[in-house]
């Protein structure tokens, strides 16, 4: 017989240590998650982070540490305050949670009505954060909605250096290559021309018998012995004349015809996306422009010392603040010029919705490098110049 000091330790008690072990990790976890969203929610509030002390977010739960940073929130935004705090309390149910929210991201960019982030994004995204992270990846592939969403908070929110982004798996889009072109003038001409012409040569033959049998019959019933009519003899004369302009015009037809195709295909290379240089780069400063209220000016630093100045007309959907370290991605081969008396030497592609109430820079692709050109598959992207 085994004696108690030798004997295995009761299956019971080590899945009690093992639950006390995970339960110590979550909770380390998320006191991390809290300080994410109060830096998150200070910056996105213009407050400055370091007024919330360490100890108040060690003491304090979700809603409470809300309701210390935002005053008075949204009755959209407090019920997400509710979800995040029903999902940090709720054993095991987290999963049947994740599935609404998931449900709910179906049909929307982020939590609430529109593109941009709220403080609705930023306190669910720090709640969930934490599970989501000790998800396997064919869990995580449930919630396909979600991880989008996240994606795209973890881009545009600074929660600081307390997050870990989430890396996705990521399929690469590959369009099928693109039909060949076919004029407009063209595809009208699908059929073959000298068919055209073939017909139109048929009705003009067929009026030129009809005239004829017209003529002969006149002369069979002519009485013997009149004089000839002298306007038959005029009006032979145009006939050929006539004749003569309808070559001339059909020629002239065919030969703008074959023009056609010629200046459609240059209309079309120039209509290219691989005449456009596409960079990756990052806001450094952003302010406002001095004498438009719409406009914003920009240092965007393409890498290896590359700095360029660029108005956009970004006033009305972000504060200077909220685009400074943000990288997009910019068009840097247009002729520099002045905007309001300010030089601009490049465009910063952005993206809105059908009626351009909002509008959101895009994101360059995960992991892209500055200066680091974009480029289009199925398309071969030169350095040719648009001015």
């Amino acid at each position: 017989t085994l004696n108690h000091s030798s004997s295995p330790l009761p299956l019971s008690l080590l899945c009690s240590w093992k639950k006390l072990d995970l339960l110590m990790a979550a909770a380390a976890d998320f006191t991390q998650s809290k300080q994410a969203m109060s830096y998150a929610l200070c910056k996105h509030l213009n407050l400055d982070p370091n007024s919330i002390s360490s100890t108040l977010i060690k003491e304090n739960d979700i809603a409470s540490l809300f309701s210390h940073i935002v005053t008075s929130p949204q009755d959209e935004v407090k019920k997400w305050v509710e979800f995040s705090s029903n999902f940090v309390l709720s054993d095991g149910e987290q999963h049947a949670l994740l599935g609404n929210l998931n449900q709910h991201l179906s049909q929307m960019s982020v939590l609430l009505a529109g593109f941009k982030p709220s403080a609705a994004d930023i306190i669910v995204f720090a709640t969930v954060h934490v599970f989501m992270c000790h998800l396997s990846d064919s869990e995580l592939q449930k919630y396909p909605n979600i991880l989008r969403w996240m994606d795209y908070i973890q881009n545009v929110v600074d929660f600081g250096m307390t997050l870990q982004k989430i890396n996705l798996t990521k399929s690469i889009f590959n369009p099928p290559a693109p039909a060949p072109s076919h004029p407009k003038k063209a595809d009208k001409g699908d059929g073959d021309p000298n068919s055209k012409k073939a017909v139109s040569g048929q009705k003009v033959a067929d009026k030129s018998d009809v005239a004829a049998d017209s003529k002969k019959a006149a002369g069979e019933n002519k009485v013997p012995g009149d004089k000839a009519n002298p306007t038959s003899t005029k009006n032979n004369k145009p006939s050929g004349d006539k004749k003569k302009v309808q070559e001339k015009t059909a020629g002239k037809t065919e030969a703008a015809a074959e023009k056609a195709p010629q200046k459609s295909a240059e209309k079309d290379s120039e209509c290219s996306v691989s005449i456009l240089n596409i960079q990756v780069g990052v806001i450094r400063k952003a302010w406002k422009h001095p004498s438009a209220d719409s406009l914003l000016v920009e240092e965007i630093d393409l890498g290896d010392g590359n700095v360029r100045q660029v108005v956009s007309g970004l006033a009305k959907f972000f504060s200077p603040d909220e685009l400074v370290n943000r990288h997009v991605v910019l068009i840097t081969n247009v002729k520099p010029g002045k905007l309001r008396d300010v030089m601009s030497a490049g465009l910063v592609l952005c993206a809105s919705n059908k009626d351009h109430t909002v509008v959101e820079p895009l994101i360059p692709p995960e992991g892209a490098k500055l200066g680091e050109r974009i480029s289009f598959a199925g398309c071969l992207m030169g350095s040719r110049k648009m001015f």
